[in-house]
């Protein structure tokens, strides 16, 4: 298996923090962000390799951030992708993101994606076994927001019986659920081209999931419901209140 990590936003909402720093490089007590998915992913047995894939603008920051790593992280193989675009106007988008990662690294293992600025307490090894049991299918995972005015922002899930997913829809004006898609996905290796086929019909590459929206109606897709803290930074408001949130989080651990 190896992990993919996104990170070629331009952050235009977190201005002027992240003019000339990309978000999952925002500190957070006193770390950069991502730092904290590299918690959780170096806690997961058969990890052979992490990409961090980011934009033309923000890869030589990437670079620096790899080279400087904590020392607990230095057994990790990870390798920066730019994928060349410099401008919001031109970025590829998540799902255009996954498929160049997949098509320059010639990936043909099972790949766990994550989003950059994901921050939660929970970790993921029984997500990955819950994964693992559903393969080949695509599995996702799902946080309860609690608050519909706040899952309008996000793509709503509701999931049957057998934890397949039922209906997905991304920003919906007025949500029937409040279960939504955090950016945290397992594709196993026999699924890894339907995402270059969904690319070529021509759909939206933005954001990841409206692939996951066309997929669930092609074949069964599996969620996985996290119960813990999770923290959307999406602009400076929630950046901070994040921040302050994950701080004392991480002291009450300690304590």
């Amino acid at each position: 298996m190896k992990a993919l990590i996104l990170a070629a936003g331009y952050g235009t909402r977190l201005y002027p923090l992240t003019i000339n720093l990309p978000k999952p490089l925002l500190l957070v007590s006193r770390r950069p962000m991502i730092n904290f998915l590299l918690d959780k992913l170096v806690a997961i047995k058969g990890l052979k390799e992490i990409y961090v894939v980011t934009n033309d603008k923000f890869s030589s920051n990437f670079e620096k951030w790899r080279k400087h790593l904590e020392p607990d992280f230095r057994k990790l193989r990870i390798k920066v992708l730019n994928d060349g675009t410099k401008s919001p106007e031109d970025r590829r988008g998540a799902i255009g993101d996954i498929q160049f990662a997949i098509s320059k690294e010639d990936i043909r293992t099972d790949l766990l994606v994550l989003g950059g600025d994901n921050l939660f307490t929970f970790g993921i090894e029984d997500f990955i076994c819950f994964a693992r049991k559903h393969s080949p299918r695509t599995s996702i995972g799902l946080f309860d927001i609690h608050h519909k005015e706040e899952a309008v922002k996000f793509g709503v899930v509701k999931l049957d019986q057998q934890c397949r997913i039922s209906s997905f829809l991304e920003k919906p004006g007025h949500p029937k659920s409040t279960l939504i898609a955090m950016c945290l996905y397992y594709f196993p290796k026999e699924s890894l081209g339907r995402i270059g086929k969904y690319l070529h019909s021509g759909k939206r590459k933005d954001a990841s999931g409206s692939y996951i929206s066309w997929l669930y109606k092609q074949e069964p897709v599996f969620g996985y419901v996290f119960y813990g803290e999770w923290f959307d930074i999406g602009h400076i408001d929630s950046y901070s209140k994040a921040k302050k949130a994950f701080t004392r989080y991480i002291k009450e651990v300690k304590a």
